[in-house]
C-alpha cells in the first residue's frame, strides 16, 4: 500500500478532535477505493490559531516541510505527512497516525537522587513538595536524529509528548507546526547532548543537504518563504561547521512549556 498516496487521495473522514491541542488537530481516517483504511491526523489551515511570530495559515505547511526534510535525510523519524488541497474543513496537512506503545517514553521526570543509569540530564528543579527532580532523556541514535532535525528546523516546541514510541520500539517525532522560523527559536527537552560532537554518520547525512541544496530548496519552497529557506541553509552550514549539537541560547527560552 502506498501510504503517501492514500493520505493524499483517500477518502478523508474526521472522527473527532484530539484533546489538549491549541489548534484543530483532528483524528481521522483515510480509505482507499478498495476499502483499506488508515488512521491519520488532519490539521486544517482553517483551524489554526493566529500567532504573533509565525505567518498566519502557515503551520500545516511546516508540518509537511518537516517530514520532507526528514525524508531527504533518510531519517524515518517523522510519520508520513502530506498536503491536501481538500478535506472536510479545507486544505491542510494529513499525517499517518502513530499508536503509542510505551507511555513511559524517552523523556522522563525523576528524583534527582535517583537518576537512571545511561540517561542524559537536561535540567533540575523542585516539585510541588520541594523535592529535587530532574528531566532526563535516553541515549539512542534515532533520538539524536530528532535532536539534529530540531536544530535544522529551528523547532520551537519539542515537548516530551512530541516524541512517541510506536510498534517495534520505533521512535517518532510529531507536531512540527512551530518550525523553520528565520529567527533563532529552538526550544526542546533534548538538550542532553548540548555541545557534544554529532556522530559522523549523521553529519554525513546533513552534508547531503548542503551538496544538494537546490533540490532541497525546490522541494520545500511550496511550504516555506524564501527568507525561511535562506535561514535553513544558514543553519545547515553552521551545523556542519561546528559539528556539534547546539547549546541553549541565552536570548530565547530554551525549554518549552509545559515540558510534557
Amino acid at each position: 500500500m502506498d501510504i503517501t498516496a492514500l493520505l493524499k487521495f483517500g477518502e478523508l473522514e474526521v472522527l473527532g478532535r484530539l484533546a489538549g491541542s491549541s489548534n484543530a488537530t483532528l483524528l481521522s481516517t483515510v480509505t482507499s477505493p478498495d476499502g483499506f483504511q488508515l488512521k491519520c491526523v488532519y490539521k486544517p489551515v482553517h483551524g489554526e490559531r493566529p500567532l504573533w511570530d509565525f505567518a498566519e495559515g502557515s503551520l500545516a505547511g511546516r508540518e509537511v516541510a518537516a517530514y520532507q526534510l526528514s525524508d531527504i535525510l533518510g531519517w524515518a523519524v517523522i510519520p508520513v505527512t502530506v498536503w491536501r488541497d481538500e478535506g472536510p474543513y479545507g486544505e491542510g496537512s494529513v499525517q499517518m497516525w502513530v499508536e503509542e506503545t510505551d507511555e513511559d517514553g524517552v523523556v522522563s521526570l525523576v528524583a534527582t537522587s535517583d537518576l537512571p543509569e545511561g540517561w542524559l540530564h537536561v535540567l533540575s528543579g523542585e516539585n510541588e513538595t520541594g523535592q529535587s527532580v530532574s528531566v532526563v532523556h535516553q541515549q539512542r541514535l534515532d533520538l539524536q536524529q530528532i535532536a539534529v532535525l530540531d536544530a535544522l528546523m529551528n523547532n520551537a516546541d519539542r515537548k516530551a509528548g512530541h516524541v512517541l514510541i510506536g510498534d517495534g520500539d520505533r521512535l517518532w517525532g510529531i507536531d512540527h507546526g512551530l518550525t523553520f522560523h528565520d529567527e533563532p527559536k529552538l526550544r526542546t527537552v533534548l538538550w542532553g547532548w548540548a555541545g557534544e560532537p554529532i556522530p559522523r554518520a549523521l553529519i554525513k547525512d546533513v552534508e547531503v543537504l548542503e551538496s544538494h541544496w537546490s533540490d532541497v530548496e525546490r522541494l520545500l519552497e511550496e511550504y516555506l518563504a524564501g527568507y525561511e529557506l535562506t535561514a535553513l541553509h544558514s543553519r545547515i552550514e553552521y551545523l556542519l561547521e561546528s559539528g556539534c549539537f547546539p547549546a541553549p541560547s541565552h536570548g530565547w527560552p530554551s525549554i518549552p512549556w509545559p515540558l510534557f
